[in-house]
């Protein structure tokens, strides 16, 4: 890695002479005492690679902190620090034998990369997906505080990646939802063209129809769907009639308590709230009951929903832009068989690539994500290219 996977955490932390774990090092979870056989070589070659992953890891940390401010920069420094001690415990074991420091993994080294030159939501779910593979608790050599640090990293990693995916989800689905039928729906609508045994002309000329057409249609939804769930949201935020109302009510018979315990406040509270409103209040009360004032709370636009713009015109551009791999063959001249295996392949190389992408965001396997969308995409096809054949030959 670069300078960063070769710095020390800037915390003090024993080192040790001798490469056996009998010092103040926490002890391996073996829990033996006395005296240790020589590590092997096998030991000290994974020592020195867990020696400089946790270097690079504590690096990205720290890379990612520089973009931060405030509570996550403090959260981000302290994941550093605590892949520092650990850092400091593979020093122990391998005493002498540290050596020249070693290149870290290429996983580390890419997120090192990204960290240094985006600092993106794509870095945090990575680093999130990188500590849930921690091999600690595996490992003999490693100690329960280690492999019990790195399951309650992976958490904080997934709190800090939480609230990225939040500002990008409604946009971010509306793309991924659009790039996927795009692909899908387009190729699946020239697979079935192309098997009825129209000329090429009419087969490019449908999909054409079929981009322009869904895309309009993802746009369009899209907006209508954000907008709704968004007027939805807003139907059941609290107003602040209570503070125009409360000082004209009859205090005798009012339903201001109804106001809060249907906000669901417990009788009490309401009761509480109730005489604050209306200016009764004069007993000594539990001062836990006493709430803040009933402000609006500022809407965020890009928050989980996201704006119906910014869903639509996702929906449209990537819908299009899924829509057009399956012709490509046919606008470059290419038609039959050939033109269809073109767009098979070239259909298959995006679904693999946005099926990475949503399994990088959400933190599990790319592979997995990408193979789904595939299987799935390339199933329907198949399934509309049969039905053309059945078409054509009824037809025919």
């Amino acid at each position: 890695m670069s300078q960063h996977a070769q710095s020390t955490p800037n915390h003090s932390a024993p080192h040790h002479s001798s490469p056996h774990p009998s010092s103040p090092e926490p002890a391996p979870r073996t829990g033996q005492t006395g005296h240790h056989p020589a590590p092997s070589s096998a030991d000290l070659k994974r020592w020195r690679q867990y020696l400089a992953d946790e270097r690079a890891e504590a690096a990205v940390y720290r890379d990612l902190a520089q973009n931060r401010e405030g509570e996550e920069r403090e959260i981000l420094l302290a994941l550093a620090e605590a892949e520092g001690r650990h850092e400091a415990h593979w020093l122990g074991l391998l005493g002498d034998h540290a050596g020249k420091p070693r290149p870290a993994s290429a996983r580390s080294r890419m997120l090192g990369f990204l960290a240094r030159h985006f600092g993106s939501v794509f870095v945090l779910a990575l680093a999130q997906r990188a500590e849930g593979r921690s091999p600690y608790a595996k490992d003999p050599n490693a100690t329960d505080a280690m492999a019990a640090d790195e399951q309650i990293h992976e958490e904080v990693v997934r709190g800090l990646a939480t609230r990225g995916r939040n500002r990008l989800a409604g946009t971010f689905r509306a793309a991924v939802f659009g790039a996927n039928d795009g692909l899908v729906s387009n190729l699946s609508l020239v697979m079935g063209m192309a098997a009825s045994g129209v000329a090429s002309s009419v087969v490019l000329l449908s999909g054409i129809a079929g981009l322009l057409a869904g895309a309009m249609s993802m746009g369009a939804g899209e907006f209508i769907s954000v907008r709704s769930q968004r007027e939805l949201l807003a139907a059941t935020r609290p107003t602040q009639v209570t503070l125009a109302a409360a000082p004209k009510l009859d205090l005798e018979h009012n339903e201001l308590l109804l106001v809060y315990l249907a906000r669901g406040m417990s009788h009490e509270a309401a009761e509480h709230r109730v005489a604050e409103r209306t200016g009764l209040l004069s007993c000594d009360c539990d001062p836990s009951l006493s709430l803040q004032p009933e402000l609006p709370e500022e809407e965020d636009q890009h928050e989980a929903v996201g704006t119906a713009w910014g869903a639509a015109l996702s929906s449209f551009c990537f819908f299009a832009s899924g829509a057009i791999i399956p012709i490509l063959p046919f606008l470059f001249g290419l038609t039959g068989v050939s033109a269809l295996v073109v767009a098979g392949a070239l259909v298959g190389v995006a679904l693999l690539a946005t099926g990475g992408i949503v399994g990088l965001l959400s933190g599990t396997s790319p592979l997995t994500r990408g193979l789904r969308q595939l299987g799935i995409g390339l199933g329907a096809a198949a399934v509309t290219y049969l039905l053309g054949l059945v078409f054509g030959t009824v037809v025919g």
